[in-house]
């Protein structure tokens, strides 16, 4: 059976197809299909084709990933995130905008780590940084540098 696609359109106009289940890992996406079945393109102007096409990556890699229970799976994808992660300060910046826009937890989570590390920040510096609202509780940041590990 084939999955059901959704149109997107990116700030600079370049058109993405992209399977329901990928672009339900942005909330916002989410979010708005509970309100509205969507006539067309649904523009993005928060986010450039070029960042489009990575986060588009990411889910994809993600939501294929999380159909398996393997526990060499869980391992596959921190190698994938290590090598998704090996991008231009520039890039990490808009990615971190990107998922913050899209509201992607987990993309969120990982960009901001990986540009704290970079930077030798802490995780609230970035955030007052972008203005990004969430607070990790101590077990949080400690359960995600815990898996994140790998990358720093």
């Amino acid at each position: 059976m084939a999955s059901k696609k959704l149109n997107f359109m990116s700030s600079d106009g370049v058109a993405f197809e992209v399977e329901e289940i990928v672009a339900l890992q942005w909330l916002i996406i989410e979010k708005m299909l509970e309100l509205v079945v969507p006539d067309g393109a649904i523009p993005l102007p928060g986010v450039t084709g070029e960042i489009l096409s990575k986060v588009i990556e990411y889910c994809k890699k993600h939501v294929e990933s999380s159909k398996s229970e393997d526990e060499s799976a869980a391992d596959f994808l921190k190698s994938l995130d290590a090598e998704f992660l090996k991008i231009q300060e520039a890039t990490l910046f808009d990615l971190v905008m990107a998922a913050n826009y899209l509201h992607i937890p987990s993309l969120l989570d990982l960009t901001c780590l990986r540009l704290a590390a970079m930077k030798g920040l802490s995780e609230e510096d970035v955030r007052k940084f972008f203005v990004l609202s969430k607070k990790w509780t101590r077990e949080e940041q400690e359960e995600l540098r815990g898996k994140l590990a790998h990358l720093f």
